[in-house]
């Protein structure tokens, strides 16, 4: 097999991971960024800074995590380069209040409840919302969420802490139905 055909294979490969799990790394972007275009984008920028490593990353047998870690990278250093925290406005729809006939009748397993958080989501800070999507959607410890922040361990659980008093301050009546029964929101709660 010539080089030409190792690329030509290489990048058939590429396409194929990109077609299979563009749309999870899609959401993962989505619930950084708050925002469905810059996500769009973050998923383009990581995927371009893989692409030239793709060889090499896809021949040590788990692709998807060196991508999810080149995106979470991208960013964390786009809003490290700007070195300012923007709110993001909530979308005139956003819901904050789902009762548990809601839930049920939307027919789509808890689609009001997702769409409620994400409209919080929306309204934190980029660092706040980082800090929530890493440690909680992500499932990353303390540690490995303070060394892709660069910042102390001290500071993730600080960030944390503010992250989630400000979502119930945003969303107060947020909640989540737990053996068809609602009630308020818990820190472990804040999950996929």
């Amino acid at each position: 097999m010539t080089e030409a055909d190792g690329e030509v294979a290489g990048e058939t490969d590429f396409s194929a991971f990109v077609v299979a799990r563009g749309p999870a790394l899609l959401r993962l972007a989505v619930l950084l960024t708050a925002d469905a275009e810059t996500a769009q984008d973050l998923v383009q920028d990581a995927l371009v800074r893989v692409l030239p490593r793709w060889s090499r990353v896809a021949a040590h047998g788990n692709p998807e995590a060196y991508v999810r870690a080149a995106l979470r990278s991208a960013w964390i250093d786009s809003w490290r380069r700007r070195r300012r925290e923007v709110v993001a406005e909530a979308p005139e729809d956003a819901m904050f209040t789902v009762a548990a006939d809601a839930a049920e009748a939307d027919g789509l397993g808890g689609a009001a409840v997702r769409l409620s958080l994400e409209a919080a989501l929306a309204r934190l800070t980029e660092r706040q919302r980082a800090v929530l999507v890493l440690r909680f959607y992500e499932d990353l410890t303390e540690a490995e969420t303070a060394r892709l922040m660069r910042c102390s361990v001290s500071t993730v659980k600080s960030q944390t802490r503010r992250a989630l008093g400000r979502l119930r301050a945003l969303a107060p009546d947020l909640v989540l139905l737990v053996d068809g029964e609602p009630r308020a929101m818990t820190t472990t709660e804040v999950t996929r």
